[in-house]
């Protein structure tokens, strides 16, 4: 297993990529107090390592005309190796399914999708949750007001960080 040491610099470098990943790696180096050079090396590095895994664009739904957001979830009546996989590969092809998580609890898997209203997310419910083979309860929560929605990692400068990858 390798380990990589993250400085203050490094940590600099990922919270200014998180509030903006268009920054030019100019407009970067001039707000970490570092030169070009360095500061491209810095990127490319933590890029390879895999601790930067994308550069996205993020849309506003509510523009985009996706209105509803709501929460799913979902058990199974039984959880072999085999029904977990074919349900996170149907999971996988539903564009509308924003994140999929495996859970303990009440639930085996919490589903958050947007959807442009409420016949939409009863379509995707009934047309395309519930076919899926050992799908037994689905169970919807409608999100009335997002509060906050954050993308950014909570990374202090205060200490190193050490990565094993």
């Amino acid at each position: 297993m390798n380990t990589l040491t993250l400085d203050r610099t490094d940590i600099k470098i990922l919270n200014e990529l998180q509030k903006d990943a268009n920054l030019t790696n100019v407009e970067l180096a001039g707000r970490i107090n570092l030169s070009p050079s360095p500061c491209l090396t810095r990127v490319k590095k933590l890029e390879q390592t895999g601790i930067i895994d994308r550069r996205v664009t993020l849309l506003n739904p509510k523009v985009m005309g996706l209105e509803i957001n709501a929460y799913i979830q979902v058990k199974l009546d039984k959880q072999p190796q085999s029904a977990l996989e074919n349900f996170r590969d149907a999971v996988e092809r539903i564009p509308e399914v924003m994140e999929c998580n495996w859970m303990t609890g009440d639930c085996d898997f919490l589903l958050r999708v947007i959807v442009r209203d409420v016949e939409e997310l009863e379509h995707l419910i009934a047309s395309k949750l519930s076919k899926i083979e050992f799908v037994s309860t689905i169970r919807s929560n409608l999100v009335l007001k997002q509060i906050t929605y954050k993308t950014e990692l909570p990374i202090s400068t205060s200490h190193a960080i050490v990565i094993r990858f």
